[in-house]
């Protein structure tokens, strides 16, 4: 599996965009190989519905059949990245391109409450809930710290990733991060 898909075309974009197509790629990232009944099954979706939005992911790239694992009636497909990436300011060069990230955006946000809502319904061992949660900052940084903080982050997720990748105690995590501009208020000094 390739490590990162670059978006330069926000009609691509857009593609993923799809609420179900965001949710069965994230499926394959996560759980591996899968045929469009099974995927359908998670997501309460018929297997057609599901099949014609995975052959339209795999048209423009995001997901492949999977040679290694053939079923008999059914094809299994499987995710071709790890990572979906696209650049802000290239993107918001179009309206069409602003658009397709921000609703990238709430998709990413939408997949967040769902981890949420499984982690509230869930049982978990008290390790993992001590470590479980969010925060928020609120600092004062420039464009160059932002990327600095994005890059590490990301370095740090993959570190992490790859020493504890054969640890007894591990489990799947989702992790995020999210960086936004704060409006001043007025009067105030932000």
């Amino acid at each position: 599996m390739e490590e990162r898909f670059k978006i330069s075309d926000p009609r691509v974009l857009k593609v993923v965009a799809h609420p179900l197509r965001v949710r069965l790629l994230g499926l394959l990232r996560a759980h591996g190989p899968a045929t469009a009944s099974e995927l359908g099954r998670e997501v309460g979706e018929s297997s057609g519905s599901t099949s014609y939005h995975l052959r339209e992911l795999a048209k423009y790239g995001f997901i492949e059949e999977d040679p290694e694992r053939r079923d008999g009636r059914e094809r299994r497909w499987r995710a071709r990245h790890r990572y979906t990436s696209w650049d802000n300011l290239e993107m918001a060069a179009t309206p069409e391109g602003q658009e397709a990230v921000r609703i990238m955006q709430l998709r990413q946000l939408e997949a967040l409450g769902r981890a949420f809502e499984a982690f509230e319904a869930g049982e978990w061992p008290a390790e993992l809930v001590e470590v479980s949660g969010m925060s928020d900052h609120l600092v004062r940084l420039p464009a160059t710290a932002v990327r600095e903080f994005s890059e590490r982050v990301d370095e740090l997720v993959r570190e992490l990733a790859d020493r504890y990748a054969d640890d007894p105690g591990a489990v799947p995590m989702s992790v995020w991060s999210a960086v936004f501009p704060r409006a001043p208020q007025e009067g105030r000094e932000s």
